[in-house]
């Protein structure tokens, strides 16, 4: 565990905060399919790397720009019609999770590897527009994603809620979302067994700990929290 109390939380969404239930699985099958391609070819792919930039699945998947593009597209026209049909909801404990990390005096950033425009889509669909103090999109901090910690870095230069990176925590469901933790040089890396990945996985990708959902995690970093040691800089500045 880290020995600074974590200032800064940086949460992933789907799988994370947000329930899934396979829709980034149907919104990639309906684009491959809209671009005449079988989606049984790509799935693997799109499994082992969830949590990446959709944008930068597709450049993979496609080996060309338009056609990554247009799938991207159709893509985020298919997740956003599954989000207007009602088929989003928060994981259990998600905002109350967000609620008590706010409470007990920490910055959250909600992140993802969508576009910004189905990010905010799922954002209304909850009702989440002001429950983090930030929300960030690959495109907002450079238009890297996952696996680079370029979200993470985005959220600790732009919150300005912690000293240094390692007071900061970052949570999500897959490899590519510890891999960005590790990156960024957070203190906390933590994964949890409500989305993609499976604890072995996460371990091996860098995770500090693994919870069984986002709403273990207030409790998680009250403890450390009561273990931190003194900032010595903080504490000369006093």
């Amino acid at each position: 565990m880290t020995a600074s109390t974590v200032r800064l939380v940086v949460l992933d969404m789907a799988g994370t905060t947000v329930a899934d239930g396979g829709l980034v699985e149907q919104a990639f099958a309906a684009a491959a399919e809209r671009l005449g391609e079988a989606p049984e070819s790509m799935i693997d792919y799109v499994r082992a790397t969830m949590g990446e930039s959709k944008i930068s699945v597709f450049r993979h998947l496609f080996q060309d720009e338009a056609r990554a593009q247009a799938a991207n597209a159709a893509f985020e026209q298919a997740y956003g019609e599954l989000v207007d049909g009602g088929r989003i909801e928060p994981l259990p404990g998600a905002r109350e999770a967000v609620d008590e990390l706010k409470a007990q005096g920490r910055a959250v950033a909600l992140t993802t590897g969508f576009a910004r425009p189905t990010q905010d889509a799922i954002l209304a669909a909850l009702g989440w527009q002001d429950l983090a103090d930030l929300t960030l999109c690959p495109a907002d901090a450079g238009g890297r994603g996952r696996p680079y910690p370029d979200m993470v870095l985005a959220a600790f230069l732009r919150t300005g809620a912690a000293d240094g990176v390692r007071q900061v925590a970052v949570v999500g469901d897959t490899s590519y979302d510890m891999l960005s933790g590790v990156r960024s040089g957070a203190g906390v890396v933590a994964g949890v067994l409500t989305g993609a990945h499976d604890g072995q996985r996460l371990r091996a990708h860098g995770a500090t700990h693994v919870l069984g959902s986002v709403a273990e995690l207030p409790d998680l970093l009250a403890e450390a929290d009561s273990l931190a040691e003194p900032d010595p800089i903080a504490e000369a500045d006093r």
